[in-house]
């Protein structure tokens, strides 16, 4: 697949606002740096991700999603984030099979206290983005 050089992945975040957005505004506050790409998106709860909102992400043309909640065992509302590991699990699996990579998607667990670690899951996820290239399943071709 030709890219340009120029080319960096768009990324969209569904964060949980107990956990993970926390870990954003962490990693804002303490000057970590990271990748711009992402966009982000504070929900209730990582169990709350639909996979239609994962589809509809790459549909409008961004090249990953990545969804990131508490850590197993310690979701504010109890087992949120169990639901959302068996989503995503099964929405790679409808991806691969619909001829998307399915390392599009990324799941990741983030505390409140882990700036550091959120900045680091967002440059590998732009990294390995950047290996796959740009989403062109969905692209319009005029």
């Amino acid at each position: 697949m030709k890219q340009d050089s120029q080319w960096e992945p768009r990324i969209v975040g569904f964060l949980c606002r107990w956990c993970s957005y926390a870990g954003a505004d962490l990693a804002g506050t303490s000057r970590k740096k990271y990748p711009a790409n992402i966009r982000i998106i504070k929900v209730p709860c990582s169990g709350r991700i639909d996979p239609l909102f994962i589809l509809k992400a790459l549909r409008l043309g961004f090249d990953g999603v990545l969804v990131s909640g508490c850590h197993p065992g310690e979701c504010h509302y109890q087992t949120g984030n169990y639901y959302a590991r068996r989503r995503i699990a099964i929405t790679k699996k409808l991806l691969e099979y619909i001829g998307i990579e399915p390392q599009r998607i990324q799941a990741s667990w983030v505390s409140a206290s882990e700036g550091g670690k959120f900045a680091q899951v967002v440059t590998e996820v732009t990294r390995e983005l950047k290996e796959i290239g740009p989403n062109e399943l969905f692209a319009d071709k005029k």
